[in-house]
């Protein structure tokens, strides 16, 4: 038997090596292109469709956008067929809840899902805790499906910091760890807020969330405060003792509010649960619920009626308190103030990803079209995170975050509510796939 391994003479290996061809280069990485090819896109630069569109992506970027007859398809790649259908930017969450490390892995991943089920593509967590950072490195390497995260770490409150010094050295190890911003919360005094401030020039983190009352929304918006959530702060500058809205102080704070390029995170939906003007049948009918834990849909459940069945409840109070909130809204957007769309999900009734649909609803009924809405939960995320990357239109460039739909939203928001597909950082999510999740995460609560 021949010895298939013989060694050649060097002569000769060298003679065959030489006639010998050479082995190909390896191939360079070369990121997947999806091609959706005939959409109408609606590129959020403006309020206007585009007619039948390619739009080119690789890897997490969008590569190109043109006309379907003058944009060529490279070979191999992944196509969508539009016929005609619209597709947007990924919405955002601008004030969400991320799970904890010591949440129920299953529960944390169908929560990140649930946003995207509903086109939501960033999510900016405002309840900072352990194992989220690595959760979001997770999410950004694919092995968990997600919205892009960007979080707030644990929060500054009256009762994890309790003198300026605590502030100083709190947001020096937040800055070092590697969250993106700060969560203000109740209870500080105007030495610490403003110690936690100054720290926070010097490190170059940003901070907004809530308005401690001894703080006061005039003086965190000197203090450099980006946003505001819930319009808590808001409220208790310009209602008086009477429950009525001072016109003059609304104007003078919403002008504070342009003059700083300060953010409101408004949160409406939310707030009528809350404060117990909608009926306990009411939110228990939502659909949506079940998508979450029995338990905690019951624990939601106990404190509507909590708040409607207690001693102090003033219904008329309580519709007084949101109609003073919808005036607010109304004032910040009629004066062109910066407006960033944010449910507090998951909180009473506030299931992830489906709030939002209640929530654009509302800021409708506040006087925002529907252009004005989108734009608060893409275009203007994209600049208040302009930082951090570049997204919140379909452009060339732009983090391939998409939305396809049978409708224009631009006519009617509801068309968001039932996507035909969505994209996240250039991850495509086809409807099936979509409903076929929500199904399975339904059932499993179901049992």
């Amino acid at each position: 038997m021949k010895n298939p391994f013989r060694i050649l003479p060097i002569a000769a290996a060298a003679a065959v090596a030489s006639c010998a061809p050479m082995d190909p280069a390896p191939a360079p990485d070369v990121d997947p292109v999806t091609a959706f090819v005939g959409v109408t896109v609606i590129p959020m630069d403006s309020e206007r469709v585009v007619n039948d569109q390619t739009v080119l992506v690789s890897g997490d970027r969008i590569v190109a956008v043109g006309p379907v007859g003058e944009t060529d398809v490279p070979d191999g790649a992944a196509v969508v067929e539009g016929d005609g259908r619209y597709l947007m930017p990924g919405l955002a969450e601008m004030h969400g809840h991320v799970p904890r490390a010591d949440s129920p892995r299953q529960l944390t991943e169908d929560v990140l899902f649930l946003y995207v089920a509903n086109g939501v593509t960033t999510v900016r967590g405002m309840q900072g805790g352990d194992g989220q950072l690595d959760l979001r490195a997770e999410v950004d390497s694919g092995a968990v499906a997600g919205p892009n995260l960007y979080l707030a770490g644990p929060g500054f409150s009256g009762n994890s910091v309790a003198t300026p010094e605590e502030a100083v050295q709190r947001v020096r190890d937040q800055a070092a760890a590697g969250w993106h911003l700060l969560k203000v919360q109740g209870g500080l005094d105007v030495a610490t807020f403003d110690a936690m401030a100054e720290t926070a020039r010097e490190e170059g983190i940003r901070f907004g969330g809530h308005v401690p009352a001894e703080v006061g929304i005039a003086h965190a918006i000197d203090a450099g405060q980006e946003t505001f959530e819930h319009l808590d702060g808001y409220e208790a500058y310009v209602v008086g003792d009477d429950g009525v809205v001072d016109e003059a102080r609304l104007e003078d704070i919403v002008g504070r509010t342009i003059e700083a390029g300060a953010w409101a995170v408004p949160t409406m939906a939310l707030w009528e649960a809350l404060r117990g003007t909608l009926p306990l049948e009411t939110v228990q009918g939502y659909e949506e619920s079940r998508y979450m834990p029995p338990e905690t849909v019951a624990q939601w459940s106990a404190r509507v009626e909590s708040v409607r069945s207690g001693d102090a409840f003033d219904a008329g109070a309580a519709e007084r308190q949101i109609a003073n909130r919808m005036r607010i809204l109304e004032a910040l957007h009629a004066s062109g103030a910066r407006i960033l769309l944010g449910t507090d999900a998951p909180q009473v009734f506030s299931v992830p990803g489906f709030s939002i649909h209640r929530e654009m609803e509302r800021m409708v009924a506040a006087g925002m079209s529907p252009y004005e809405v989108i734009v608060s939960g893409t275009r203007s995320v994209g600049e208040y995170f302009g930082n951090e990357d570049a997204f919140g239109t379909i452009a060339e460039g732009q983090r391939a975050d998409l939305i396809l739909l049978e409708a224009n939203p631009l006519d009617d928001l509801g068309a968001i509510r039932a996507p035909d597909g969505v994209m996240v950082a250039g991850r495509w999510h086809p409807g099936a796939e979509i409903d076929a999740r929500l199904e399975a995460i339904a059932a499993s609560h179901a049992e």
